[in-house]
């Protein structure tokens, strides 16, 4: 018996390993130009094939990490790419994302030659348990758009020149604008919005300030992971229910925990989808708790002339 503690360490397993690394994190970065949230997820780290998931700078998409390792305690990833604009004859170049683990918090960097090290900070996603049952019934709706002008709405990026502005009871941006977010934050809802975009335009609706359901003029295309209705990168929609380009159309929305529904211009699109995470328009990580609606404008142009939240809760 007096060996019994020495065989219990040889078969136990090592605690605070690299397979502490799984999971989904939702991480803030400091001074991030353009105020965005990332997200990543980590499966099979202690084993010899760990894979990963990256919403980040500077794509959009959700993108699968082709290099991931955790080796000595500290997670590594790299993309490739060109990460200095988009000009077809710059060389892509290997950005370097590395993060330890410090009492259960991912503390990372991103590196690129010639570059200032960005950190970064990853929580990880909390279980939510809500599900939309059939048991919230809705509140009082509440208009987040008054027709007459911006009250309510708050800047995304500080010092950016707003790009916005409300005539004839629409409110419409400015090609590259700033993208605007709610004062109030919401947790389950209903959301009706109806919108206008020209040919060629892109813009989107963020759900609690992290989840976007993409405005795009697609009338008649294949659906895609960046089609109209889509939940941007993540919930590709069951059919193409978009008008063409200049003519109203309308969005009901609806989420309960992470469970989303989607019905454009009348067709259901997304049924009681589940969300597995953060999407590129995410500013509030904290998906935990409420987050506020908000509206894309720093990408093509787009008209907004209801926007109306109506809380759902439980009896």
């Amino acid at each position: 018996m007096r060996f019994l503690p020495v065989l219990l360490l040889l078969v136990l397993p090592a605690l605070g390993g690299d397979e502490q690394f799984n999971g989904r994190w939702d991480i803030t970065v400091p001074g991030e130009q353009r105020a965005r949230a990332w997200w990543l997820e980590v499966t099979g780290a202690g084993t010899p094939s760990p894979q990963g998931k990256f919403v980040g700078a500077p794509g959009g998409q959700m993108d699968a990490i082709e290099d991931l390792a955790v080796r000595n305690g500290e997670l590594r990833f790299t993309f490739l790419r060109r990460w200095r604009g988009r000009d077809p004859n710059q060389a892509p170049e290997r950005g370097v994302y590395t993060a330890r683990l410090v009492n259960d918090q991912l503390q990372g960097v991103f590196s690129l030659e010639g570059r200032p090290p960005v950190r970064w900070f990853g929580q990880r996603a909390p279980v939510i348990t809500d599900q939309d049952d059939g048991a919230w019934r809705e509140g009082r709706p509440v208009s987040l758009f008054n027709g007459k002008d911006l009250s309510g709405w708050l800047p995304v990026v500080p010092g950016k020149e707003l790009g916005w502005a409300v005539k004839d009871g629409v409110m419409s941006n400015q090609g590259g604008a700033n993208n605007l977010v709610s004062g109030k934050k919401f947790w389950n809802f209903r959301l009706h919005v109806e919108y206008r975009v020209g040919p060629g335009s892109n813009s989107g609706i963020g759900l609690r300030g992290r989840y976007e359901v993409q405005i795009l003029e697609d009338y008649g295309r294949p659906l895609s992971g960046h089609s109209n209705g889509t939940i941007y990168s993540r919930i590709i929609p069951t059919v193409n229910a978009s008008k063409p380009a200049g003519e109203w159309q309308t969005y009901d929305l609806r989420l309960v925990g992470r469970q989303v529904t989607v019905v454009l211009n009348g067709v259901k699109i997304i049924d009681r989808r589940q969300i597995e995470g953060l999407t590129a328009i995410a500013t509030d990580p904290n998906e935990g708790q409420p987050g506020p609606i908000s509206l894309q404008g720093d990408h093509g142009v787009v008209e907004f002339r209801q926007v109306v939240l109506t809380p759902l809760v439980k009896p």
